[in-house]
């Protein structure tokens, strides 16, 4: 990664002007989320970023995880988080730990710092006006790790039309009012292709898709949808990843027309995605 990408300063490109012109009045849907959250200046540095994008006239969605809270609290509580294929299986006692993580205190947090940057933040969670309608995952009737059913899409136009920045915690509930766990990546998938969204941007803590796993120059910059079946195909895209590249997958099929994956620790990485050609990701598109 160059230097300047790593400076205490997002230096403009000649590109700059004319992509600020160009996603101004644009949608994204942001997904927050891993290892990325855990640093609180790093928290403040993807609030900051986030802040002038909807500054700059794009109007954002921010969708949040915290798994990494969500265990810090199991332990605490001697409950063992479980996963399958990347996806938390959630039992009764997990669940309820689930929603007052991230709707109690995740989501919370991340309005409060919205607000003290003068951006007219809104605090959700799927239940919210029925926001999203889930459906179980599993047959399992103690397992509450869910699947999105349907968006609820006059609650978001509502809030965007009037300059709000909605910022959703992955909970929703069934059609007959049981809660269930969502994958936050997945629920941003859905939100994007549900509301037409310009761009899906997914904010983790790997800098984007990898030919090799375990070797971070093998970033590919740009790929399409063939190249990720291959990647799936191969086993190259595997664990937490999987539910990440399949809410790309389901976004782009939806007429999404580019997805990115970015590491969102890294100090102006939203920037440098967004409004440079260099990029530091990978950008998906079909």
């Amino acid at each position: 990664m160059s230097n300047s990408v790593t400076s205490e300063r997002f230096c403009f490109s000649v590109d700059t002007l004319s992509l600020i012109r160009k996603h101004a009045g644009s949608t994204f849907v942001i997904k927050y989320g891993g290892s990325a959250m855990k640093s609180k200046s790093s928290q403040l540095n993807v609030i900051h970023d986030i802040a002038l994008l909807y500054l700059l006239g794009i109007k954002v969605i921010l969708v949040h995880g915290g798994g990494f809270l969500i265990n810090d609290w199991l332990f605490k509580l001697n409950i063992k988080p479980k996963f399958q294929r990347g996806l938390r299986v959630t039992d009764a006692n997990t669940m309820q730990v689930v929603e007052m993580v991230l709707s109690g205190y995740v989501n919370k947090n991340l309005i409060s710092l919205l607000n003290q940057n003068d951006i007219p933040a809104v605090g959700l969670s799927g239940k919210d006006a029925n926001l999203v309608i889930a459906v179980p995952l599993s047959q399992n009737s103690n397992d509450f790790t869910g699947d999105v059913h349907q968006i609820n899409l006059k609650v978001l136009s509502t809030l965007l039309s009037n300059n709000f920045l909605p910022v959703i915690s992955s909970i929703a509930s069934d059609l007959r009012g049981y809660t269930y766990n969502l994958n936050a990546d997945t629920l941003a998938g859905s939100i994007a292709s549900a509301i037409k969204a310009d761009k899906l941007i997914l904010l983790t803590d790997t800098p984007g898709i990898l030919y090799n796993v375990n070797d971070n120059s093998s970033l590919i910059k740009n790929i399409n949808l063939n190249k990720i079946y291959d990647l799936k195909s191969t086993g190259a895209i595997k664990d937490g990843m999987i539910p990440k590249v399949d809410s790309c997958i389901h976004a782009l099929n939806n007429n999404v027309p580019a997805v990115h994956i970015i590491d969102g620790r890294v100090r102006y990485a939203l920037l440098y995605e967004l409004l440079t050609n260099d990029r530091i990701g990978s950008m998906l598109v079909a």
